[in-house]
Order: structure tokens, then sequence, then C-alpha cells
């Protein structure tokens, strides 16, 4: 096995060192000629033994291409990416956050694959994923998995309650949230600067966070449509006991969800294992659904997170490297992810291969509705300040919406620039 991993450290000279395989910066697999292949892998992101099952395989259907699979820190990758994509040198496949191409595009050194999107089966990709990968009209980004946020509830809790299904609609959720809250129970913990589920209540109106026109980003939180979100998500949350001025890592919600008196909490599937594991008690007793939508007939919109596969312009061996990036998002690779990671797929189409695993099957369902954050390449700094979280607190202790969401939405206009 060549899987290695490669701490994060300086990031130019990294760089060099890393890619010293590649020979050539023409692009040209002709110039090049046999050889390694490096591709950049994020740490966790999957495991050792799928990667070994896919170098093994492509290596094998590939006599002339030898992986060099490179595991990354997320601390500090921003930079090492954006050093490697301005270098002679650089990587052959890069795994990047699915909101974070804008942002390496930007810089010129990724690989337009437009012309690939036929082939890859573009038009069945999630477009929580597919959408943040293009920029100006052209895909720069190839989705390779996604995850987004479901309801995680007390199967006892709700059944204690006479619940017997969960529920399709917001109406339907906001009334079963309020008839759960009955002795101790606590129908819902939702913090107040839950912004990501804040966002796909907005979505669900039909606002936005941010708006494009003419070249330049406003923010959007003052909109009719997202004001509706947000009064929404503030119905919900005084269901529950959540406190208004954190998020949901401040205190862990899986650990308050744990003590076993909160029927409901909005996170990834993963968060029952980190419950079960706090209280074991539970296993066995969490069940999921997709977060209501307006109408019963489908989920309500949700952020999408994930990852996508980039090319970089200056890769040696892009002929190459995009059958890696072919082979990593096309349907055998995808089935063996969803299975081993509990991934959602990156195609619509391939939602059933995790029809057995709850949390990961009302994930895919709502992934149908998934969307991704603003695709500018300065919404990564609106994030490091988020206006949001503040906006959401000062509504939720009685600040004047409309006036709250004014500033917030002038923060992100400046923050996004021209």
């Amino acid at each position: 096995m060549k899987i290695r991993f490669i701490a994060a450290a300086s990031a130019l000279a990294a760089t060099t060192a890393l890619t010293a395989c590649s020979t050539s910066s023409s692009g040209s697999d002709a110039a090049a000629g046999p050889g390694r292949l490096t591709v950049w892998i994020m740490k966790d992101s999957v495991s050792d033994a799928y990667l070994q099952r896919f170098e093994k395989d492509f290596e094998q259907r590939h006599k002339d291409t030898d992986l060099d699979i490179q595991i990354q820190e997320w601390d500090g990758i921003g930079e090492k990416i954006t050093a490697a994509l301005a270098s002679k040198d650089a990587p052959d496949v890069i795994e990047v956050g699915n909101t974070q191409v804008a942002q390496y595009a930007q810089s010129g050194g990724v690989l337009d694959l437009s012309d690939r999107t036929g082939d890859l089966r573009g038009g069945d990709w999630l477009p929580g994923l597919a959408e943040p990968g293009k920029v100006d009209g052209k895909q720069y980004g190839i989705p390779w998995y996604a995850a987004n946020r479901v309801v995680i509830y007390n199967k006892d809790l709700f059944r204690k309650a006479g619940i017997t299904s969960p529920p399709r609609t917001r109406d339907e959720w906001l009334r079963i949230t309020a008839e759960l809250n009955q002795g101790r129970t606590q129908g819902i913990y939702l913090p107040g600067q839950n912004w990501y589920t804040l966002a796909g209540f907005i979505w669900e109106e039909g606002g936005e966070l941010a708006q494009e026109s003419g070249g330049s980003w406003k923010g959007a939180l003052d909109s009719p449509e997202a004001l509706r979100g947000m009064d929404f998500y503030q119905r919900l949350q005084a269901l529950g006991k959540g406190p208004e001025d954190s998020d949901e890592a401040k205190p862990p919600q899986a650990e308050v969800f744990a003590k076993g008196d909160v029927a409901q909490i909005i996170s990834v599937p993963g968060g029952a294992k980190i419950v079960e594991q706090a209280n074991p008690a539970l296993a066995g007793k969490l069940g999921f659904f997709p977060i209501p939508g307006k109408a019963a007939s489908r989920p309500g919109a949700t952020f999408t997170g994930g990852s996508d596969l980039i090319i970089p312009a200056a890769s040696a061996r892009q002929d190459a490297a995009y059958q890696v990036v072919k082979s990593l998002t096309g349907e055998k690779w995808q089935t063996d992810l969803a299975r081993t990671m509990s991934y959602v797929p990156n195609r619509t189409s391939l939602a059933g291969v995790i029809e057995d695993n709850e949390g990961t099957a009302a994930m895919a369902a709502a992934a149908a509705q998934g969307r991704a954050t603003p695709n500018s390449p300065q919404w990564a700094a609106v994030e490091a300040t988020n206006p949001i979280k503040q906006y959401m607190t000062a509504v939720l202790t009685g600040s004047d919406p409309q006036k709250a969401a004014k500033g917030a939405s002038d923060a992100i206009s400046k923050t996004l620039g021209p």
C-alpha cells in the first residue's frame, strides 16, 4: 500500500516536495509518460480499507499508472491547496470541500471539466454538490459524496406521547413537537445559532442567504422570504430549551440528547453514534426522518455538505487524473463508498443502495432538496465572522427581525464585496 499520511507543514515547500514525482506542467499525458499519479485525500473522509480497494482495482485496470494516495490534514489545507495550484508541480487530483471550489477556481489553477459532465452523468448529480462545483457556468468540481442534516428522534418519547409516525410537513412538525413537551420531556433541542438549519428554512421559503446581480453579491436575509424562514426557526426553537446565544457545539448537543429527556435534535445521522456512545441505553431507540418541508410531497430544503474532486491545471497527467475522478464518482465506487461510510452517493439514482440504513436513507431523501452556501469565493470570510449567528441570537432575544436582518445582510454584502 502506498497510502501515506501527510502532515500540514509549510504550504509551498510541502507542496513542492509532495509532488516532485510530476515531470511536466504541460498537462499532456504523452509528455509525462507512464508513471505515478498523486492524489490528495482529506483525513477521515474515507477509510483506509476503501482506498486500498480502490487503488488495487484502479492499478489493475490502468497498468501504466502507479497511484500515490496522500492523506492531508484539514487544518491549513486552504493555503496548501492554493500554493499547489499556483505551482508547476501540482498533485493530479485533490479532494476539496464542496463549498471551497469557487475559492480555488478563482485562482485559475483548476481544470475546467465542463465538457466531461455528460460522460460523468452530471444530469444525475445532487444539486447541493453540483452547484457549488460550477463557477461562472463552468464545472470545476466533480461531486464525490454528500452528507446533510436530518432529525434524530427518541422513539420511546414519541411512543409515550402517542405519536406513531414522524411528521411530513412543517405544520405537523410544530404540532408534534408541542405535543412532545410533556412532563420533563423537551420536544426539541435546537440551539439559537444553528445557522445551517436556518439556511434550509430560508431556502424552503424561496429566500437566499445572499444573491448575485451584475457580478456583485448582496446579503439577502432581509427579504420577505428569508424573514419567513427565520420566523419558522424562532417558532420551532421556542418549543425546546436550547440556548439562544450558542450553536450545537456549545454545549455538544449529542450530550444533551443522550440524557434521554429530549425528543429530537437536528444533526447528521452519524450524530446518533455519538449519542449512543454517551448513553448505551439509547442504542436501538433512535430514529431518523428528513427535515419536513411545507408540503408532504417532498422533504424540506437542507444544506448539503460534502466533497468534490478537482484536477489542477498544472497536473502533468490530466487524462489519467480524469480517469481517477471518473472511477471515484462512478456507480461502482459510489456504491462502495455509500455502504462503507454511510454517505449519500453523488447521484440521485443511487439513493436505493442505502435504503437498508435508516439514517442514511433519511439523509438521501433530504439530499434531493439539498443546497449549498452562496457560490462566492469570499463566502469563507463570511463564515469566519458569521453575522448570521449574531442575527439569530438578536431575533431570539427580542430584537426587531427586520432591523436585525438588515444589519446582518449589510455585513454579508460588505464582506462579499463587488
